[in-house]
C-alpha cells in the first residue's frame, strides 16, 4: 500500500523520502532537508498529491528546506516532538554555519507525541518518540509493511551521534531498545544517511546494540 521513494538531499546525502500512497496516491515528504525544486518535480512525474511533511527530527540536513516545500506545497508541517523545538530555532544559523542555502523556522501544525498515529492515503502510521539523537526526535512505523522510517536514530551498523546538544548516549540505547527494536526483527528501516536494513539484523550484529557499554556511557 506504501511505496517509498528515497530523494537524497544536501552535501550530507540525507535520505529524504517521498511515502506514498498506491491506492490513493497521497504522498507525504519526511524529512526535506533540501531540493525543493527536485522533490516538487518527483512528486510531479509520480502523479502523487502531497498532503504532509512529515519530520522525524529538525537537524539542518533534515529540515532546513522545510518552510519553503510546506508554503510551495500548501501542505501542513506534522512532528516532530515539542522537544526539538530549539533545533528549529536554530535552522537560520545553523544554515550559515554550515554553508547551507538560507534556512527558516516554521511552526508544525502538529507536534508529535509516543503513540500517535498519522496517515498518508489508507496508509496508517504509528509514532513512537526515540530521543537521544535530539530530545525530540520521532520514527513513523507501518505495521501492515512492516516498515519504519527512523531518521538518524539507528543506522546499518550505527547509530545517531550523540554529541550535539541535548543528545545522550544512554538515552539513544534506551530509545532503539525499548520503542524500535520491539517492533520486530522483520521489519525494514529506512535510515536517515545510508542503505536500508532490518531491526533484527541490528539486533543481532550492530557493535553499538551488542556491546553499548563499550562506546558511551550505558546503564541498562
Amino acid at each position: 500500500m506504501i511505496d517509498v521513494h528515497v530523494h537524497p538531499v544536501t552535501p550530507f546525502e540525507q535520505n529524504c523520502s517521498l511515502l506514498v500512497c498506491s491506492v490513493t496516491k497521497e504522498a507525504v515528504v519526511v524529512d526535506p532537508g533540501g531540493d525543493v525544486a527536485g522533490l516538487v518535480a518527483q512528486l510531479q512525474q509520480l502523479g502523487a498529491k502531497p498532503v504532509a511533511i512529515w519530520l522525524t527530527h529538525a537537524h539542518l540536513d533534515h529540515a532546513s528546506a522545510t518552510a519553503e516545500l510546506a508554503e510551495r506545497l500548501q501542505v501542513p508541517i506534522i512532528g516532530p516532538h515539542k522537544d526539538d523545538q530549539f533545533w528549529i530555532d536554530l535552522l537560520p544559523e545553523q544554515a550559515r554555519r554550515y554553508g547551507f542555502p538560507p534556512a527558516r523556522t516554521f511552526e508544525p501544525s502538529r507536534w508529535l507525541v509516543d503513540g500517535d498515529t498519522v496517515k498518508v492515503g489508507e496508509a496508517e502510521f504509528v509514532v513512537r518518540h526515540c530521543p537521544g539523537h535530539t530530545p525530540g526526535h520521532v520514527v513513523y512505523y507501518n505495521r501492515e509493511a512492516a516498515f519504519v522510517v527512523v531518521g538518524d536514530v539507528l543506522f546499518d551498523g550505527s547509530i545517531g551521534r550523540t554529541d550535539f546538544p541535548r543528545g545522550d548516549y544512554a538515552t539513544l540505547i534506551r530509545s532503539i531498545r525499548e520503542r524500535l527494536l520491539p517492533l520486530g526483527d522483520e521489519v525494514t528501516f529506512l535510515p536517515g544517511h545510508g542503505g536500508t536494513s532490518t531491526l533484527g539484523e541490528q539486533r543481532r550484529t550492530n557493535p553499538f546494540l551488542v556491546h553499548p557499554e563499550r562506546y558511551g556511557p550505558y546503564s541498562d
